[in-house]
């Protein structure tokens, strides 16, 4: 197998449907084009994702992606090594749709294709933006999962703790629709809170008191409804200062959780190389301030991707399909798409499990 690998990455696991080219090495990667065609404006009238528009959306969008990507990369079909595709976990419509098309581009091309964790993604991101070796800690937090990992390998993870309810980003979206902001929500939230005083309002730090790197944040969303029920008892309405002021209280008590949970995981883990956090919420300025002055503290080698690499994107996919497709790891005309997918696959689940398996 050639040291050098190019790669064609496929996401569509919820509402942005991308393809990158990553022409990557054992330990490095070059990205030659990476396109992300979202579906914000699809979702806004109804206030949060509707997986069967989403799933649509994809279905109109993949193909394009994949020939712009090409394209941006001066590139053809024939150029490509490797085909990966996030086959799970996710909203099954879309997932579903970009396995079909790695399927159907693989058959009538003969490039091999490798299903990839779509969370193994986000974990694997340090090793290509930041040159990050195993073992290291990693806090994955996004819209639909918050956990710490041990990343040990391309497909060894141990799973340290995780939320056992809302993840932030969905806590995230939820107070921005109680306080009548647009979604998404993590960024107006943001937004809103540069301009709050954190103090004014006391919300709960969940889970605290508990030992361990478990956390809660569906508490914290009913504490904010409770305050602002009572600001509008009070008031008879919000003025933007009170929205602000709830933003940022809201804020600040995510990012205590993550920094004390975030410096417990550390404790349990000494071995590690160093830490980093990804996903969604990872765009958050005040998460990766905090988690960054953590590490620094605790003098520990820390990594926050770019911007462009915390949100849902094909080339993170494409470098974990050339790690696990180096490890040996390869997919067939039988990968499933599945809509959970655990990475720690011997940990119990933190969210409950059924026939589909375990959420998280």
């Amino acid at each position: 197998m050639s040291h050098e690998l190019t790669v064609l990455g496929i996401e569509s696991s919820c509402d942005d449907t991308a393809a990158a080219i990553l022409r990557t090495r054992s330990d490095s990667a070059q990205v030659a084009s990476s396109v992300v065609f979202g579906q914000t404006e699809v979702h806004a009238p109804y206030g949060g994702v509707v997986p069967e528009l989403a799933a649509r959306a994809h279905v109109e969008k993949l193909d394009l992606a994949v020939t712009e990507a090409l394209n941006r990369a001066e590139m053809q079909l024939a150029d490509i090594d490797l085909i990966a595709v996030t086959a799970g976990p996710g909203l099954i419509g879309g997932v579903l749709s970009g396995v079909m098309l790695a399927k159907g581009l693989s058959v009538s091309t003969g490039i091999p294709f490798i299903g990839v964790n779509h969370l193994a993604g986000h974990a694997l991101t340090p090793r290509f933006t930041d040159d990050f070796v195993f073992p290291y800690l990693m806090l994955l937090v996004s819209g639909g999962h918050c956990q710490f990992l041990r990343v040990d390998g391309a497909e060894a993870f141990v799973r340290l703790g995780g939320t056992i309810d809302d993840a932030p980003g969905e806590a995230f979206d939820k107070t921005a629709r109680l306080l009548g902001l647009p979604q998404p929500g993590g960024p107006e939230v943001e937004s809103a809170a540069k301009a709050g005083d954190p103090t004014r309002y006391t919300f709960p730090r969940p889970l605290l008191d508990r030992a361990g790197c478990d956390m809660s944040f569906s508490g914290l969303k009913t504490a904010l409804l409770r305050a602002r029920d009572a600001i509008v008892a009070d008031k008879g309405g919000m003025t933007s200062q009170d929205r602000a002021d709830l933003c940022a209280g809201f804020q600040a008590s995510i990012v205590d959780v993550l920094i004390e949970k975030s410096h417990r995981a550390l404790a349990n883990c000494p071995e590690v190389t160093g830490f980093a956090v990804a996903g969604g919420v990872a765009a958050n300025q005040a998460v990766r301030a905090g988690l960054e002055a953590l590490a620094m503290a605790s003098n520990v080698p820390f990594a926050a991707p770019p911007l462009k690499f915390c949100t849902d994107n094909a080339a993170v996919i494409a470098w974990a399909g050339a790690e696990a497709y180096r490890a040996g790891q390869r997919s067939d005309l039988g990968l499933s798409a599945r809509p959970r997918w655990p990475l720690d696959q011997t940990a119990p689940a933190l969210l409950g499990s059924g026939k589909k398996g375990a959420k998280a």
